[in-house]
Order: structure tokens, then sequence, then C-alpha cells
């Protein structure tokens, strides 16, 4: 039975049989045993299923990780330490030193420093383009060693909409699988697959844990990119891999390929794993993921509007309004709501932001996002901080926004705090 994704939110991943926990055990063990040494020796040499250590593997993890890929429709996934190593690992499985590959501008600005600092380093070249451009113009970015193309459904902070049908096609049309970070959309308001993007990343922390107990991140694949009708671009997936006895993971594995050679390869080298404490909380967290996010998007959509009106204010961004410039892409790709998260500005820049914000008294400044309690930040004094003015104008972030993360509380009291705030500027 294809169950409906409410469904999955609570069956999927789990699944006990006769006399076994009804709830997901943690598998708080570091290792697993077996018999024989060749029992063993199998698991090393990738001929047999199992666990063998967690820093590879965990069954907690797998069960988590198996209920967010039947939520997003894929084929194979992977539990990560946070959301900034399933960015790392969904990228690097693909590139290596003297790779290029592109990525939205308007993307978060930790991502926005992963791709343009950290991995410049690595000898990986990103080339970060304004999402808003046409096929025609973002088509004269591609290299011969472009690899792939990356971008948020929900841009942080700036909420744009992307337009994942055209960086589908455009990706798909130089040979590159399109990577979209899905955190704020979640698979509940958006399943990019269903749009033509080939792998989707998560930051677990936010919506799905939803409750800002755990930190955590998941790649999942859809298996439709075809990595061998595109093997000279992708070595790593169609030749052989000397550390696991020449193994070909495009022949052996076929549609897990990808995730395969991310687990086998990247978390045996790098080790980011999530622990299986967190695994079970973002499960816990998975559970009530449908009926979390319609709240947070009714109450959003409740601040947003009061926002709009209000003569302190100076803009809004939010997909949910019909004056937004994304309206329209949300009607097409979030028909059920965007999510909990908006942008503003008041009027008085930057020091009025920062006096709006201390005169809070329900929402809290945190560098969080995404959970059930309302939260907000100034991006340009604390998540962007790292990057240049020319950056942040290059990403969309102005001055005076302020990320506002609506909760799910009751929405007459996060508007009336608003409100007491915005009368103290």
């Amino acid at each position: 039975m294809d169950s409906k994704l409410e469904t999955k939110c609570i069956h999927e991943g789990w699944k006990p049989k006769r006399g076994e926990p009804r709830q997901l055990p943690i598998y708080q063990s570091t290792t697993f045993k077996y018999d024989t040494s060749e029992e063993m020796g199998q698991l090393f040499d990738l001929e047999a299923e199992g666990y063998f250590y967690t820093r590879l593997q965990n069954p907690t993890n797998d069960a988590v990780a198996g209920k967010i890929c039947a939520l997003e429709g894929g084929v194979a996934a992977m539990l990560t330490s946070s959301g900034q190593a399933a960015n790392f690992y969904a990228v690097f499985n693909i590139c290596e030193t003297g790779d290029h590959f592109i990525a939205s501008s308007a993307i978060y600005g930790g991502t926005f420093n992963l791709f343009g600092v950290t991995m410049k380093k690595m000898g990986i070249e990103c080339t970060f383009v304004d999402q808003e451009l046409s096929e025609e113009e973002l088509s004269k970015y591609f290299k011969p060693n472009t690899k792939a193309v990356f971008g948020e459904t929900i841009t942080n902070p700036t909420v744009s909409v992307l337009d994942i049908e055209k960086f589908a096609r455009l990706a798909h049309s130089h040979g590159v699988p399109l990577i979209i970070d899905n955190t704020f959309a979640t698979p509940i308001n958006c399943r990019p697959f269903e749009w033509g993007a080939d792998i989707v990343t998560h930051s677990t922390t936010k919506y799905m844990d939803g409750h800002a107990a755990g930190v955590g991140g998941c790649i999942v694949d859809s298996g439709n990119f075809d990595w061998n009708a595109h093997a000279d671009k992708f070595p790593g997936l169609t030749t052989p891999d000397d550390s696991y006895h020449g193994i070909i993971y495009a022949e052996k594995f076929g549609k897990a390929a990808y995730i395969t050679k991310a687990t086998s390869q990247l978390m045996r080298d790098f080790g980011a794993v999530q622990s299986p404490q967190n695994a079970f909380y973002l499960n816990l967290g998975l559970e009530t993921l449908h009926l979390r996010m319609r709240q947070h998007c009714e109450n959003a959509l409740a601040a947003a509007r009061f926002l709009e009106k209000n003569e302190k204010v100076a803009w809004v961004n939010y997909s949910g309004l019909e004056s937004d410039k994304y309206h329209s892409l949300a009607e097409k790709y979030l028909p059920k709501g965007s999510c909990g998260v908006l942008a503003f500005g008041v009027k008085g820049g930057r020091d009025m932001a920062i006096k709006f914000m201390d005169s809070l008294k329900l929402a809290s400044i945190v560098t969080h996002v995404a959970d059930s309690k309302t939260c907000l930040l100034h991006p340009a004094s604390h998540t962007h901080r790292q990057l240049t003015d020319e950056q942040l104008r290059e990403s969309g972030v102005a001055p005076d926004l302020i990320r506002l993360s609506v909760g799910v509380e009751n929405a007459e009291d996060i508007i009336e705090d608003l409100r007491q705030a915005l009368e103290q500027i």
C-alpha cells in the first residue's frame, strides 16, 4: 500500500515485527558482533549488507533515513551530523580537485561560505549565480568541468522561491545533476524530485526535528540521474574504487550507487555521522511534521499580513502573500504553503531593526530557525556577518532584513508581541 505523506511520517522507516518494540530503538553501540572473520570481511568488501561500525552506519539512523527517503520519494538516503555536512557530502561525492559547480547566490550564508571559501581551498570552484536569470543567461556559467547545480527550494534568509523546473532543465541539458536543499519547505510542502531535482538535502535540525533538540542532516537520492550516461564527468561513480578492491559503484549498486559511495567513502573518511540518540529525537519530530507545518504556515501568513499593513514596516517577503513577487512560483511548487519563515524590514534601517528585536517578549533572538517556538535574528549582524558587504548584496541580504521564524503558538499572541515591539520604535 502506497500511504499518504501523513501516514508515512508515522509508519515509515521502522516496521516492527512480532514481539519487537513499537517505538524505534536507539542502537547506542559503536560496534556490532559477527561470528566469523569471513562475515566481517564481506562487510568491508561491500559484498554483504550489515553493520559493523556506527561511524559508517547504524540501524537507528538507517530507519530514520528510510523514513525521510520515503517522504521525499527517493531510492536511498543517509543521515549526517548536520545540514552543513549533508551539503558538503552531497557536492563532494561527485566533485574533486579541479572541478566546478554552480550554486544560487541566495543560499544560506553558512553554505555560501562552505562553497565559496572552504571548498575553494580544496581546489573545487563554485560560481554563484542570480537564480532569477533566464536559462540562456545561466547557461553561460557552465564549464566543461561543471559537475552539479545547487539551490534551495526556499532560500534562507531571503525566502525566495526557486524555479526548480528551470534549474532541472538547465542542469540536465549540461549533463549534471540538480541538488536541492529542501530544508524550509520539507517534503510535506514540496517534493523536488517531482519537479526534476536529482538529489535532495536537509538540515534536519530545523522543521524535521522541530524542537531545537538535535543537530542533524540528511541526503536523499532520487535514483533518476544516469551516471553511466555521463561517465566521463563522474569517474568516482563509474570507474574502479581502489579503496574497495576496484568496485565500480554505478555498476554494482545501480540506483543506490550515489548514497553507497557517500556512505562507504565519505562517511568512512570524514565520519560526520549523526548520533543514534539524535536520530531518535529526529524520528519523534518527523511523526508530527505534517501537523506542525500546517500550523507554521497558517501562523506565518497571519503574521505576514499584519506586518504588511503596519506603517512602521518597510517591506515584507513571504510567498504566501498575494503581493509577493514569488507568489506565482509558490502556487506552483508550494500549493499547501511554504514554511513558517518570513523576512521583513522596519523603517529606520539596521538600528531600528535591532531596537525592534530587543523589544520582543515572546519571540527569542537565537541562532536558529524553523522550530516550534517563534524566534528571529538579524542576518547581517549574525549568520551572515562573515560575508562582505558585496557578498551580502550578492546574496540579497539587506542590512535591515529580519528573519522571523514563526512558531506554533497562538497566532494572536505572536502578532501581539510583534505589535508591542513595533510600538517601541
